[in-house]
């Protein structure tokens, strides 16, 4: 039972979420199924929601003041706010007795305990959680009257506070700020799950990057400047400075990694506890990693969003100036009326065919320090292009499965060594090519593509298959379009390990100590043209499962 709820540690605090659900699903619940709104012209949900809300936020109010608040004063209040925006047909005392409804019967449900229920995966049964919106005092005048006052109590601020207090581009701030502070006092855990909100906050203002743009596109008229304004001030927000507060994290992180794993080698072999934390540093900095990857995706996208509002903006200003007029008005209907203004027929035409003025050799441009002209790459914007875009879509998706294709042969080839001899090295490699030239597409399908993976396993050096499978559980998104190494990897080891039999732990890449490069010749580039590639000589090792 432990082993399932592991592989989905994103439901560890399900019943906590639960509970913020549940206290939106009681309210709508207690007010939906009253008939007493009808009473006082608060037919739909949505009306009666919204005076719900604005009573809990007077109780709030009068809360955080901490002054007394009867219903006399809560009936004048929704007299007050009824004349100047609902315009019910309410008296003070229908107001009155609306206000003793919401906050006894609806907000209270008349004096009876609420309950709702979240299921806990770890103990696999539900947890039946209260829910309370208003808590009630008896407070004594100065007339020395005994009166009711009502005040919020933790469940009705948490629900106002989750509706507006929190301004959207204040929420990465606050993340980063609570992840600063666990990673401060070495709570590994609870910085991991922070680090996670705040990359799916990066993640989903480059979506709302992204959207804007598609907007832009299909019509940039139906895009406001208030919207553009706003998207503008939430990126500016989100790229102030946080490169480089990641940046500085990510070295923190892997300092500390770096010390338990020292620790590891050696003095003693770790706790518990400490691979324990260990484990959560690998996830803090690949999730960090990820995050300075998205500050650089928004930034890009800031620039492109920019470039291409100006630019649609521009066109449909062009366009505003073109006249365009009928033939059959204009032109026809005229010469009827009146045939003798045939003659003067050129005078219509005329600017159809004005030409430029002729050019002429300027002899002065023959003394001056002439510099290599550009090679002219686009075409005359006149010109009209017959385009397909959705044939377009699929040749570019046909390249880039080809191009994918290639990566998959090379980790392909090394991934089949690594399972049959456990360690080989790229010398290992040539010499086997040297004697099955055959194998050396393989290998090397594009010089571009196999630099770029050598780079990538150098940068890599320890991969942690278990973890690895352990983060792509935890965390969902899109198939990438572009190549990936983690995740190629998994894909083909899942292939693999069940013909062979082997399940791999850990792939480590290290340069070896004689440091004599290797060196492959004919290799052909994009262009097919031949490429002799010198590299290090690097050592690939397997750790297997036992």
């Amino acid at each position: 039972m432990k082993g399932n709820f592991m592989q989905h540690e994103f439901l560890k605090q399900f019943p906590k979420r639960m509970k913020n659900v549940g206290l939106y699903a009681m309210l709508f619940g207690n007010s939906s199924q009253k008939t007493t709104w009808r009473r006082y012209g608060f037919d739909s949900l949505d009306e009666q929601l919204n005076m719900i809300f604005a009573v809990m936020l007077y109780l709030m109010e009068q809360s955080l003041k901490e002054e007394p608040c009867m219903m006399d004063d809560i009936g004048a209040y929704i007299d007050s706010v009824n004349t100047a925006s609902f315009e019910k047909p309410m008296s003070y005392e229908d107001c009155r007795s609306l206000g003793d409804f919401i906050v006894n019967i609806i907000l209270s449900n008349e004096g009876r305990p609420m309950y709702f229920e979240g299921y806990d995966f770890e103990k696999r049964e539900y947890r039946k959680m209260n829910i309370s919106y208003v808590a009630n005092r008896i407070v004594s005048l100065d007339t020395e009257v005994r009166r009711t006052s009502y005040r919020l109590t933790d469940d009705g601020y948490n629900l106002l506070l989750g509706t507006l207090e929190i301004e959207s581009n204040m929420k990465l701030t606050i993340h980063e700020m609570i992840f600063k502070m666990h990673l401060e006092k070495r709570r590994y855990d609870k910085a991991a799950d922070q680090i996670k909100n705040v990359f799916n906050l990066l993640r989903m203002q480059l979506q709302k990057i992204q959207d804007a743009m598609l907007k832009i596109r299909r019509n940039a008229l139906n895009y406001s400047v208030r919207d553009y304004q706003n998207i503008l001030e939430e990126n500016m927000h989100t790229i102030r400075d946080t490169r480089k507060q990641f940046l500085e994290y990510r070295e923190m992180v892997k300092a500390r990694a770096k010390e338990l794993e020292e620790k590891h080698i050696n003095v003693h072999k770790l706790n518990a506890k400490e691979e324990e934390n260990l484990g959560n540093l690998r996830i803090i900095e690949g999730y960090l990693n990820r995050a300075i990857d998205e500050h650089q995706k928004i930034l890009q996208n800031h620039l492109d969003l920019k470039a291409l509002y100006t630019k649609e903006l521009e066109e449909l200003s062009q366009m505003s100036l073109i006249q365009r007029f009928s033939l059959r008005t204009e032109l026809f209907d005229k010469v009827l009326q009146n045939p003798a203004a045939l003659a003067r027929m050129e005078g219509f035409f005329r600017p159809l065919f004005v030409q430029g003025p002729d050019k002429i050799y300027n002899l002065n441009k023959a003394f001056e320090p002439q510099q290599a002209a550009r090679k002219k790459t686009e075409q005359d914007s006149q010109e009209q292009i017959d385009f397909d875009e959705e044939q377009w879509q699929r040749e570019q998706e046909m390249l880039r499965r080809k191009k994918l294709a290639k990566y998959r042969d090379c980790l392909q080839y090394l991934l089949e060594k690594l399972l049959a001899d456990g360690e080989f090295s790229l010398a290992q490699c040539r010499e086997e090519i040297n004697r099955e030239p055959d194998k050396m597409q393989q290998l090397i399908p594009d010089v571009d593509i196999f630099k770029e993976i050598m780079v990538e396993l150098i940068k890599s050096r320890e991969i942690d298959i278990p973890a690895l499978k352990k983060e792509r559980s935890e965390f969902l998104q899109e198939a990438p379009g572009s190549f990936q190494l983690h995740e190629m990897l998994l894909e083909l080891l899942e292939a693999k390990e069940p013909e062979t039999g082997k399940r791999v732990r850990q792939i480590s890449v290290t340069r070896t100590q004689d440091g004599e490069p290797v060196s492959f010749e004919g290799v052909m580039d994009e262009s097919g043209n031949p490429k002799t590639i010198r590299c290090s000589n690097l050592l690939f090792r397997a750790a297997f499962a036992e």
